[in-house]
């Protein structure tokens, strides 16, 4: 029987065993180094279902904890599987789980697993299935980026749209042999791409010194979406990757920087792009250059709780209404 890891993907401490049909409860503490107040210490309850490859998610806490940006509900239980992204308290704190199998036998092991790399058994599993679906470029999009589930027993694969989006030839703006783009489905500025590899890759955690020319094709693509804009003379733009993203796949941003969209809506959107949780391609490119590796900082996800302040001039803004009016006068039409 496989063996179950919660895994922290801030990497701030080791994996948490989830032992077959054993509850445990996690929340503010010294196991998973949450210090934030609005974190009950016993926020959520976790069950793993380590047959069946799940586990089974409960909110304890009064703040909400979510599966895949949608809230469990308090005292509500849904089902969580590898792949998907658990956020412990009000969309902060991420992990994901784990199954490994134990080639010993013996399920009371504490073995902390390997990480996750873009040679693991799950991602050579999803090749196919990607390889296929480029073929026929005939996927049906069933899950959009920021849809859903409103149903306690689905395991809404919502951190996995990309990887359906990617394929959708209504959403693809460019494609090569190594790379696609898509428009953002929830643009958070007049011009928001993605590139993506086709190659499977989970995360930048997952990127190695063998993935630099890719990364850096990705770049140079980013570029070539750039030169093309109408409006390329008058808009800044900003090429990176989110720290800790909340979709599954590797993928690069291309983002104006007049953010003037009515999907840029909160704090957590605004952060995202404009602290250190955006982190530059050419940061990225270096550090596997030099490290082979994507280093990513601890306490990376605590930067989304700043305050407002303008991106341009640096001014604190107090609401998000108040933050969009402001650009306007550095962003006219």
């Amino acid at each position: 029987m496989p063996i179950c890891w919660l895994i922290s993907e801030a990497d701030t401490h080791k994996p948490i065993r989830l032992p077959h049909h054993q509850t445990v409860v996690l929340g503010r503490g010294p196991e998973t180094t949450i210090k934030d107040k609005k974190c009950s210490r016993q926020q959520v309850e976790l069950k793993a279902e380590c047959n069946k490859g799940y586990v089974k998610v409960k909110q304890l806490g009064l703040n909400p904890t979510s599966v895949d940006s949608a809230v469990v509900g308090k005292d509500n239980e849904v089902k969580m599987k590898a792949g998907q992204q658990l956020h412990i308290v009000n969309q902060l704190y991420p992990y994901t789980v784990q199954f490994k199998e134990d080639p010993t036998g013996d399920h009371g092991g504490t073995k902390r697993p390997r990480e996750p790399s873009s040679e693991d058994p799950e991602s050579r599993r999803e090749e196919p299935s990607v390889k296929a679906a480029k073929q026929t470029q005939k996927v049906s999009v069933s899950v959009s980026h920021g849809e859903a589930t409103n149903t306690s027993e689905s395991f809404g694969h919502w951190s996995q749209g990309l990887k359906t989006s990617m394929q959708d030839p209504k959403m693809q703006v460019y494609k090569d042999e190594k790379v696609v783009v898509i428009k953002d489905k929830y643009p958070k500025a007049r011009y928001h791409w993605l590139v993506l590899p086709w190659q499977t890759i989970s995360s930048l955690k997952a990127l190695s010194e063998e993935h630099c020319d890719l990364v850096k094709h990705m770049q140079q693509v980013a570029d070539q979406m750039v030169q093309q804009c109408p409006d390329a003379s008058s808009l800044r733009f900003r090429t990176g990757y989110h720290a800790i993203p909340s979709m599954s796949h590797v993928h690069l941003h291309v983002i104006s920087q007049d953010f003037d969209s009515p999907c840029l809506k909160n704090k957590k959107h605004w952060n995202s792009f404009t602290t250190d949780y955006f982190m530059e391609s050419r940061d990225v490119i270096q550090m596997l250059e030099t490290n082979g590796r994507v280093n990513v900082k601890e306490g990376t996800s605590e930067l989304l709780k700043l305050p407002l302040r303008c991106h341009m001039c640096r001014k604190d803004i107090p609401t998000i209404p108040a933050l969009k009016e402001h650009l306007k006068s550095h962003f006219p039409r």
